[in-house]
């Protein structure tokens, strides 16, 4: 079905379709959103990764949107027996009316996508996390201001899925992105490569000048799922990319404190940080909840 709509990364929408659902989920939040688009639909949930925010958030979504979700471990279904997943995306196109997936592969999303008929959802992958930069994006509309293209942006610490998303985010908005990354720990070079064309983009080893002047200073941990034999050398590779409250005094007056959680308080961030006052990461949790009603709504609802 050509007419399939999928969001695998932030550039599958147009600025202007960023924006709208931005807008969406702002008014999901307020309470001023009460129509049910998903009444009579359901979500398959598929997870090869285990999840708080991201299984609960797009549970309760559905639900509130009026569907059903189901849960699907690899261990529930015939993936974890073998069954190729182009056979496992026509049979569930088959029973529901879109897929989320949260996995390590970003190519597992793709081949749903390209072999299925229902719209399908990218949770999270080793590659990106489009959701929870949507989220990060709301939560700095709300904080910062509505003008996102005015922004300066940091990122400090790993050049992993969220430093990529945050790349296709300032591809698609034109805001200004610092990334500070140890050396080797790059992100993506063809997703850098094409943000470069269409943004403000500066890469250092150096946290400091990623964070002067920035109004969004953003962290992840240093050893993601998946990553946990990495810890010991990747705490020696990332000393000097702590974010505590010296590192965010050099950013700008209204700046705000990001992280998608879950946080290793005293490792990638401070607690003084992470519990102070310019930390959003509470908010920025909650609307992952938010966003992706109005991605669902979108996708799966037909809504505008």
């Amino acid at each position: 079905m050509t007419d399939v709509r999928h969001f695998l990364a932030i550039p599958d929408f147009t600025r202007e379709e960023i924006l709208r659902t931005l807008e969406l989920a702002a008014r999901m939040k307020r309470g001023g959103y009460r129509e049910r688009p998903l009444e009579g639909k359901t979500l398959a949930m598929i997870f090869t990764k285990s999840s708080t925010r991201t299984r609960v958030s797009f549970e309760v979504g559905t639900y509130q949107l009026g569907g059903h979700a189901l849960f699907l471990s690899s261990r529930d279904i015939q993936l974890g027996r073998g069954e190729p997943l182009r056979d496992t995306a026509r049979v569930l196109s088959r029973f529901v009316d879109g897929v989320m997936i949260r996995t390590f592969d970003h190519s597992d999303p793709e081949e749903l996508a390209r072999y299925g008929s229902v719209p399908v959802i990218n949770g999270l992958t080793d590659l990106l996390h489009p959701c929870q930069i949507m989220a990060d994006l709301l939560t700095v509309r709300e904080s910062v201001g509505p003008e996102l293209q005015g922004m300066r942006v940091a990122w400090v610490g790993d050049g992993n899925n969220m430093a990529n998303s945050w790349l296709n985010a300032a591809y698609r908005l034109g805001f200004e992105l610092r990334l500070a990354v140890p050396p080797g720990y790059e992100p993506d070079a063809a997703i850098l490569e094409r943000a470069r064309g269409a943004a403000p983009i500066v890469l250092t080893h150096d946290p400091r000048e990623a964070v002067e002047g920035a109004d969004v200073v953003n962290t992840d941990v240093w050893a993601s799922m998946g990553q946990e034999e990495e810890a010991a050398a990747r705490a020696r590779d990332f000393a000097g990319f702590l974010v505590d409250e010296a590192l965010m005094e050099t950013a700008s007056a209204r700046s705000i404190f990001l992280h998608c959680l879950p946080a290793h308080r005293g490792e990638e961030v401070t607690e003084s940080v992470l519990e102070g006052p310019r930390s959003r990461v509470w908010d920025e949790a909650e609307n992952r909840l938010h966003v992706q009603k109005a991605i669902m709504a979108r996708l799966m609802g037909g809504v505008e």
